[in-house]
């Protein structure tokens, strides 16, 4: 068995077998601190055979809970501005950088609340995001958010400077194509709701066109 916590979910991802194997994998993670205070790993949903695949940070409360990635209220805004966009949710692959729910309690018992997860967390986790690219292969990524552009594309990477482009890096060993926005929380989280609605759209847009 893998030693706990060493901040590397390497020796705990199979060198063969498709995405349900993955999966399955995965539920036994235990390559950094976070699978201790988390209800379970919350793996990527969706077809191996998806043309998009669209990652953010991490699970949430909602998302910890079910077993499910993007479950709760962010997802449901992020499968609206999906499908006005012209993506069809259900096509999509979705899945996150880091695969535990990490958070903070405002009191003990009390409600949890989301703290992002730390540069160590996120490169251990690494090697389910690779895993998951090689097996999908999909023809665009969509970044959502700082966490997931950092976790692929380095620590110098910046949302803002980038959303709505499409971007072409190599990215574990294969020619990515790649369009970033914001994370669909941080839409629920603006001043001007319905402003940051309409630019995620619009960077969904662009990802449409690129997809052809």
């Amino acid at each position: 068995m893998p030693p706990e916590d060493d901040y590397t979910a390497t020796p705990f991802v199979p060198d063969r077998g498709g995405l349900t194997a993955l999966r399955k994998a995965a539920a036994n993670c235990r390559g950094c601190p976070l699978h201790r205070e988390a209800t379970q790993t919350v793996f990527g949903q969706g077809s191996a055979n998806a043309r998009v695949m669209l990652i953010g940070e991490q699970p949430g409360d909602q998302e910890d809970r079910q077993g499910r990635p993007f479950v709760g209220p962010a997802g449901k805004l992020l499968d609206r501005a999906l499908a006005e966009a012209g993506i069809d949710p259900a096509e999509a692959y979705v899945t996150n950088a880091v695969k535990h729910f990490k958070f903070t309690r405002s009191e003990p018992g009390k409600r949890r609340i989301h703290k992002a997860p730390s540069v160590r967390e996120t490169k251990a986790c690494g090697p389910w995001l690779a895993a998951e690219l090689a097996l999908v292969g999909p023809e665009l990524i969509v970044v959502l958010g700082a966490t997931a552009g950092k976790a692929l594309l380095g620590s110098s990477f910046r949302v803002t400077q980038v959303r709505g482009t499409v971007l072409e890096e190599e990215i574990h060993g294969r020619r990515e194509r790649l369009v970033p926005t914001v994370h669909p929380s941080a839409v629920l989280r603006a001043d001007d709701r319905e402003a940051a609605y309409r630019g995620l759209v619009a960077d969904l847009e662009t990802a449409a066109r690129a997809l052809g």
